[in-house]
């Protein structure tokens, strides 16, 4: 549905992100509603901010133009945000960050709707995204079970979170037919989707590693590519252990065929056969063009991999799957429910407009932070550790020179704890 700003004019939004992922994601969502919205991303800097490669990647194909994208301190961020007058601002970024930043928009006056969401798959729902949210109006998500999920999550924990339906950006104009069905192939690549937490482990991630040399030996006429996240010296937005360019170096000598790719994944996958994750939402780009998938099962299937709802479509294949390029489509019952909705389920628009005429009339009532200990001081730490060095505050550097030491303590208390209470209830049951 179309938002219909009272008075006429498009409403004006303004996105605020910093990591790879949530650049992408934040740009193409707003960028998909330049028509109909005055939208505006600003990049925050923080120590995970994008390189300036990684944000021309990110913005490809988004629909937002470069020059509604600038990147911006925070130091400078209020006074900016004052300047553009934001009818709603997208808070896109990682839990902690979100928490320091919806607390600065709550303040302005006039306050802005906030809204926040998650840049991919989002099955399970946790608790943790709502705590950190839990001062925006509006939280996005991307698929029917994803808004049952939640929907069902923040009513059984008091959160009473507004949820609203967006179609998934990366799936959006699917360029070849139906989703879920077998597109024309014209490519012959067979693409993996590294993730930088999945799998965790420096062996397992080696044992990929090895699948994807073997995945090359077996046919040399056509290429494996390691799809990156970043190139070195690059930041993501989860920090990544065990990068597959290392654990390959280990290996010896590499097929010719086998070769690592920074470029957009909307890039590479327009020369692909088929594309093979763990549980990356690639997956769901990938679908979305009518390319087979593989989600490997080597590792079982649990809420910590992310890859439930990829079991659940059926696309969990084998290493000797992925070595015989066995690629599979989900099954049709699947789309619907996850990330392949009508586009007129869609309801983020409408349900932002309708907040903001809410706000205008004076009828939307602030979301209160959540309630915990310390105060400014605790507001000042938080600040510090979601910004790092780019929070020049005096009061940040000196809740952390406070804080850091009270962690340590805290968390060598903790360990001890899970260390003795098992200890003493096992003397209690002899």
């Amino acid at each position: 549905m179309t938002a219909a700003p009272p008075g006429g004019g498009r409403l004006r939004i303004v996105a605020i992100a910093d990591t790879d992922s949530y650049v992408k994601w934040s740009a193409a969502l707003i960028g998909g509603a330049t028509d109909r919205w005055d939208a505006t991303l600003l990049v925050l800097e923080t120590p995970l901010v994008v390189s300036e490669a990684q944000r021309a990647a990110a913005l490809s194909g988004s629909g937002l133009a470069p020059d509604r994208v600038e990147r911006i301190e925070y130091a400078a961020l209020s006074a900016r945000l004052r300047e553009l007058r934001p009818d709603a601002v997208l808070v896109a970024a990682r839990g902690p960050l979100v928490r320091v930043l919806a607390r600065d928009v709550a303040a302005m006056r006039p306050r802005p709707v906030i809204m926040t969401g998650l840049p991919g798959i989002s099955i399970p729902a946790t608790r943790k995204a709502l705590v950190y949210r839990t001062q925006c109006d509006l939280f996005v998500v991307h698929s029917r079970r994803e808004l049952r999920d939640f929907t069902a999550l923040s009513e059984r924990t008091g959160f009473g979170a507004r949820f609203a339906l967006a179609t998934l950006p990366f799936a959006r104009g699917a360029a070849h037919g139906a989703a879920g069905t077998a597109g024309e192939q014209t490519g012959s690549d067979l693409v993996f989707a590294a993730q930088a937490r999945v799998p965790a482990t420096r062996a397992d991630r080696l044992r990929v590693a090895r699948m994807l040399v073997r995945a090359a030996e077996a046919d040399p006429s056509r290429r494996v590519v390691v799809k990156l996240r970043a190139a070195e010296g690059e930041q993501q937005t989860h920090v990544e252990h065990d990068g597959y360019p290392e654990l390959l170096s280990t290996l010896g000598a590499l097929p010719p065929n086998l070769v690592t790719s920074t470029s957009p994944m909307n890039v590479a996958l327009a020369t692909a056969e088929g594309l093979v994750t763990v549980s990356s939402t690639a997956a769901i780009e990938a679908i979305a063009r009518g390319l087979p998938v593989i989600a490997l099962d080597t590792f079982g299937v649990s809420r910590a991999l992310i890859n439930e709802t990829l079991a659940d479509a059926g696309l969990l294949g084998s290493e000797e799957d992925v070595v015989a390029r066995r690629l599979r489509h989900p099954a049709s019952s699947w789309l619907d429910d996850n990330y392949f909705h009508a586009p007129d389920a869609d309801d983020w628009e409408q349900a932002t407009a309708e907040l903001i005429a809410r706000r205008r009339a004076g009828e939307l009532a602030p979301r209160p932070a959540l309630a915990r200990r310390g105060g400014a001081l605790r507001d000042a730490w938080e600040r510090r550790v979601a910004l790092g060095r780019s929070d020049t505050s005096a009061s940040g550097a000196f809740a952390y020179a406070i804080g850091l030491p009270v962690r340590a303590v805290v968390r060598s208390v903790q360990r001890a704890r899970r260390t003795l209470v098992p200890r003493v209830r096992a003397e209690h049951a002899r």
